[in-house]
């Protein structure tokens, strides 16, 4: 059970089998959403900074998801999780290093826009319960990846994009439960500056893009799509 009062705007729950959260909330609280999302990456004046575009990758595609949302293409309900209120609700799943990578790239981006109080308050707000579902979700597992939503991943790396895909393929491949959500910790090291796993994948991308004759940040991770057709 959650163990705070459910806030009227947006809200998130974990998954059943823990590969990441559900991010509910009304047509109009994921319009809004989307809409200040909208503010903090795809602005062409920043194109020139090495990495942004990769951020735009990373960003475009929880806002996609956002977007789908609130269409009601994507969960929907009749209610919120916290009341019988027949009022509609609409959602989403994402992964949990999605969200976390997400959330790091928007809060990076945050330092080049002038953002208002109502968009931090919105970003504190979404922060808030993509903690309190980890939380809920597992404690033990929530005390180790605590530190990369608050710091420990590099976010000025040019490639957080491609990080966040590695990561992400290789904590589906677990199959899901509490067990894979304490080793997500461990993949998460990856985005740590210089550790020996940073340095490992970086190595490996240079070596991939020579391979190909491209630049690192054009390569394509080619996950075997079988990996996601698991429940979440």
């Amino acid at each position: 059970m959650f163990k705070t009062k459910p806030s009227e705007m947006i809200y998130a729950v974990p998954t059943k089998k823990g590969l990441g959260v559900e991010i509910w909330g009304t047509r109009d609280d994921l319009e809004y959403l989307y809409e200040i999302i909208s503010k903090f990456w795809n602005d062409e004046s920043f194109y020139h900074i090495k990495g942004y575009e990769d951020k735009n990758k990373l960003i475009s595609s929880f806002s996609y998801e956002i977007r789908k949302a609130s269409y009601g293409s994507r969960l929907t309900k009749d209610h919120s999780h916290y009341s019988i209120e027949e009022i509609p609700y609409v959602g989403f799943k994402i992964s949990w290093p999605h969200i976390v990578f997400s959330i790091i790239a928007l809060r990076y981006n945050m330092r080049m826009v002038d953002g208002n109080k109502a968009d931090i308050a919105m970003f504190l707000h979404l922060e808030y319960w993509i903690e309190l579902a980890m939380e809920n979700y597992d404690s033990a597992g929530t005390k180790k990846l605590l530190p990369y939503l608050n710091g420990a991943v590099n976010a000025g790396n040019e490639y957080l994009y491609l990080f966040m895909r590695h990561i992400n393929a290789s904590f589906f491949e677990m199959n899901g439960g509490k067990n894979s959500y304490r080793k997500l910790a461990d993949l998460m090291r990856v985005s740590i500056y210089s550790s020996e796993e940073n340095n490992d994948l970086l190595i490996f991308l240079q070596s991939e893009a020579k391979k190909y004759n491209c630049k690192i940040e054009d390569l394509e991770l080619s996950d075997d799509d079988k990996i996601y057709e698991i429940e979440w």
